[in-house]
């Protein structure tokens, strides 16, 4: 019985529940991206398999990226303790894992339309493909932030059928918010990567690190201005938007010491600037 319970908490583990934060990033612009195609809250069915989807798609993705990682992982100080780099659950069990996931996340769209049935197997592409990035591509946070970011034509196609151009300005956005974040946790581990050969946004932006993140943020924060008034959203957006402003200025704060600690803080902050972007959303509408 206790073996049992150390295998359950291994996979616990594998797939980050203990960690909510990479769920709560992914989650926020498919809700952005279901609150504006629905002009409001969406049908509550909507929500829930979109919910439940990104929970699926973010733990599959966990364990894929610990299977594409685990010659790495041993090597790095916040990942050498992960369960198949210390041999708790093995290469294979994990892409069991990820698999089982990701059936589950596509059998739960079932009842959705062919469009969003179609753009959620490029998710699920795209999810399988980031974690090799990092061994060729200069900023493979792009590609995080396509696939944290696939929420967005997919709420987009499930609740109007087709995907506008606000969905692909939101997208846009997401992708810089991506690279702003996940620059900040690459910081945290720039040392290990350029001793293990890996490639990552923070050691592609070198010194310009800090002013690529500020960018980063800029191009976040102003595609959602766009969108705002492509969507109509009332003046109570600017109060969230605002409020996730001040955020991004903390981070960059954080950001600009260089210090793990701080870096490692500004990633998990994101969760905060989502949730304003969100509200400022829903205040949008609530509030017309």
């Amino acid at each position: 019985m206790n073996h049992f319970c150390l295998r359950l908490v291994a996979y616990a583990h594998l797939v980050r529940l203990d960690k909510p934060i990479g769920t709560l990033l992914l989650l926020w612009p498919t809700l952005w991206a279901l609150w504006l195609a629905s002009g409001g809250p969406p049908d509550v069915d909507v929500l829930i398999i979109f919910i439940l989807g990104t929970f699926l798609m973010r733990s599959a993705g966990c364990a894929m990226n610990d299977y594409a990682d685990r010659d790495f992982d041993r090597y790095v100080l916040r990942t050498k303790d992960r369960p198949i780099t210390s041999g708790k659950i093995s290469g294979k069990e994990a892409l069991m894992v990820a698999a089982i996931l990701a059936l589950l996340s596509f059998l739960l769209i079932q009842t959705l339309n062919p469009l969003t049935k179609v753009l959620s197997i490029g998710a699920v592409a795209v999810a399988i493909i980031y974690p090799f990035t990092k061994r060729f591509l200069a900023v493979p946070q792009a590609v995080l932030g396509i696939a944290f970011g696939f929420g967005i034509p997919m709420a987009y196609a499930a609740v109007l059928g087709f995907i506008p151009l606000e969905a692909w300005v939101l997208f846009i956005g997401n992708i810089f918010w991506a690279i702003a974040y996940d620059t900040a946790y690459a910081m945290v581990d720039r040392d290990d990567d350029l001793r293990l050969g890996l490639r990552t946004s923070a050691i592609t932006f070198g010194r310009f690190d800090v002013l690529a993140i500020a960018i980063s943020y800029g191009i976040l924060l102003i595609s959602q201005i766009v969108v705002a008034q492509l969507t109509h959203l009332n003046h109570y957006f600017w109060l969230g938007w605002s409020l996730a402003l001040v955020c991004a200025l903390y981070h960059l704060r954080l950001v600009s010491s260089r210090n793990r600690a701080d870096c490692f803080q500004a990633f998990r902050h994101n969760n905060w600037l989502g949730g304003f972007l969100f509200l400022g959303i829903v205040l949008g509408f609530a509030l017309s």
